[in-house]
């Protein structure tokens, strides 16, 4: 089957995510700049998860570009994925709110984990819909980031118990690490 209405379903719900994460932020009460200093947990929530949630959609766009076709068992892979992205702003509002404590720390790295999990089997499953010798295959490669990712992720949770500001600060680096654009199905792209 062909791959548009997959592409098109993940980007909407994607933007639906983010829709929800910013409505979710409150209006300060009052009208000068130090009205904003009781929100900062949540902001910096916010930016945290816009940024996650953007890499995603930009990483998802370029994968299922690269790509040819796509089965059942991959829109079963991609709507795994987007599941554990749904989560993302309950996860987002909650550690805000509560000003990055121990559980919602510790549950927003389980869900960036397992949509990192996710992503993972989505690639995977289209590696196995394309063979191991395609084009996309050889695009995706070993996945260092992907896996450096996960490591982190499985590191942050149980430090968020010692203390949440170093999960804090590895989701911070993950986020950053994935700023830098990830250009391999481009190249691929461009070479085939």
């Amino acid at each position: 089957m062909t791959k548009g209405r997959l592409e098109a379903f993940s980007d909407g719900v994607i933007a639906i995510i983010i829709t929800i994460m910013v409505l979710e932020l409150k209006v300060p009460h009052g009208e000068t700049l130090q009205d904003l200093l009781p929100l900062w947990p949540v902001l910096l929530a916010y930016v945290l998860s816009f940024v996650h949630v953007g890499i995603y959609w930009s990483n998802h766009h370029h994968m299922i570009h690269a790509v040819k076709h796509v089965t059942g068992g991959v829109l079963w892979a991609n709507l795994h994925l987007l599941f554990w992205l749904s989560l993302v702003p309950v996860t987002t509002e909650w550690m805000g709110e509560t000003h990055f404590s121990t559980m919602p720390v510790a549950i927003y790295g389980v869900v960036m984990l397992m949509a990192a999990v996710a992503y993972f089997l989505l690639a995977h499953c289209l590696i196995a819909v394309h063979g191991r010798d395609s084009d996309f295959a050889k695009a995706l490669g070993g996945d260092a980031k992907g896996i450096f990712s996960a490591i982190a992720y499985v590191v942050a949770v149980p430090a968020a118990f010692v203390t949440p500001l170093i999960s804090v600060g590895i989701y911070m680096l993950i986020a950053a690490i994935w700023f830098i654009p990830d250009r391999r199905f481009e190249r691929a792209l461009s070479s085939s």
